[in-house]
């Protein structure tokens, strides 16, 4: 737009200049724009094009720059590597964003994800001010998407995305997968206790199987009516194992929101597919309908219904020792249950919504290695033999 003016602000100049203005945007320009020219303004680090429109890079480490800025209005403001910049710095530039042209002013932001209790995840995950917590008034001026390094394997060398699939787990999940990091005071699990093994395949299951001492699937059942209905929380259901070595296996998350009957049969088709010993329901929620839905399915699965005496962190606790002991295995990622999993503390569970996976698992494990396991009655031969009483 002419005479548009636009902002792209970093952390630190000497970082912006290194990555932005000498490498990012005359690439972007070469490949993208390559009819178009530009002046670059090497003493007021800005382009300027022949329409009149200019993009001014700014660092936000020194207090003069920062005084130019307020003096300046923008159509658009970019912020580059925002993980590093403050809320306050953030706050400052908005208020920039007030050139009057015929563009919808906007402000565009670009991170590696940071942690839970940084200003991007309230904002654009929470949807919440983060100072004051307040909802947005309006949801839809905020947008988020996740733009990875595994969408972009085309123009990536395979030994760099081997170098970002060998990093430990934290910072894998932040640099490859783009996810943000739990970040929580006394946290029961960290992303660095889950010890994994490779994903099973269909031709190594039977072998698995044979190498367990008990199987079971787990269920935390909710009043979901059906898979569109988002209000309710998912039914967390969980296959875990415990092989002759006491080691626990978590071997499936089949968890689901779906109706009733479709969620028990997906219960009952874990139970063939694993071929396991029981299956562990959560009465709480239900009662017996949760033990009529089942046995509707399969009279004689072997079936035991626990309920929740006690709060939550109370029964995780013991469960996230037996990680800490490095006890669990994981057999592949599970992400959706292992971020409710780093969301317990000792205070609770920390998330926005229930822990329906997390709880499966629980129960699962805690059936498994918590409670005591049956002992086969075994002959024992006294030495001799009598009719009489």
């Amino acid at each position: 737009m002419p005479q548009s003016r636009h902002g792209v602000f970093r952390h630190r100049q000497i970082a912006l200049r290194a990555s932005i203005i000498q490498d990012t945007f005359p690439k972007v320009m070469r490949c993208c724009f390559a009819r178009i020219r530009y002046k670059w303004d090497g003493q007021s680090n800005r382009v300027v094009f022949s329409n009149g429109s200019s993009i001014l890079f700014g660092g936000l480490d020194d207090s003069v720059r920062t005084e130019k800025i307020l003096g300046l209005e923008f159509a658009t403001i970019y912020l580059n590597e925002a993980s590093q910049i403050s809320y306050s710095a953030r706050n400052m530039l908005l208020t920039r964003l007030a050139q009057r042209c015929a563009l919808t002013v906007r402000e565009y932001i670009d991170a590696n994800p940071p942690t839970t209790d940084h200003w991007l995840y309230a904002l654009f995950e929470n949807g919440v001010e983060p100072r004051s917590g307040l909802r947005h008034a309006d949801p839809a001026l905020y947008a988020s998407m996740v733009m990875n390094p595994d969408q972009n394997r085309i123009n990536l060398s395979d030994a760099y995305m081997q170098q970002l699939e060998a990093l430990p787990e934290r910072e894998r999940r932040r640099f490859l997968l783009g996810e943000y990091q739990t970040v929580l005071e006394d946290a029961l699990w960290r992303v660095d206790m889950f010890k994994r093994r490779s994903a099973i395949m269909d031709q190594d299951r039977e072998a698995l199987i044979a190498q367990m001492r008990r199987i079971v699937v787990a269920v935390d059942p909710s009043g979901a009516s059906g898979p569109f209905d988002i209000r309710a929380d998912e039914i967390g259901i969980v296959v875990a194992a415990i092989d002759h070595e006491g080691i626990g296996h978590v071997l499936d998350d089949c968890s689901v929101r779906n109706t009733p009957m479709a969620w028990a049969r997906r219960v009952m088709q874990s139970v063939t597919l694993w071929q396991a010993d029981r299956v562990v329901a959560e009465r709480n929620f239900g009662g017996a309908l949760v033990e009529a839905t089942l046995r509707s399915v399969d009279p004689t699965v072997s079936l035991k219904m626990v309920t929740a005496s006690r709060g939550k962190a109370v029964r995780a606790e013991p469960i996230a020792a037996l990680y800490e002991q490095g006890r669990v295995v994981h057999h592949g990622r599970f992400v959706e249950l292992e971020t409710q999993l780093c969301l317990f503390s000792v205070r609770g569970f920390g998330g926005a919504s229930s822990p329906d996976r997390a709880d499966a698992l629980i129960w699962a494990l805690s059936e498994l290695m918590i409670e005591p396991q049956p002992v086969k009655a075994r002959w024992q031969d006294p030495g001799w033999f009598s009719l009489s009483r």
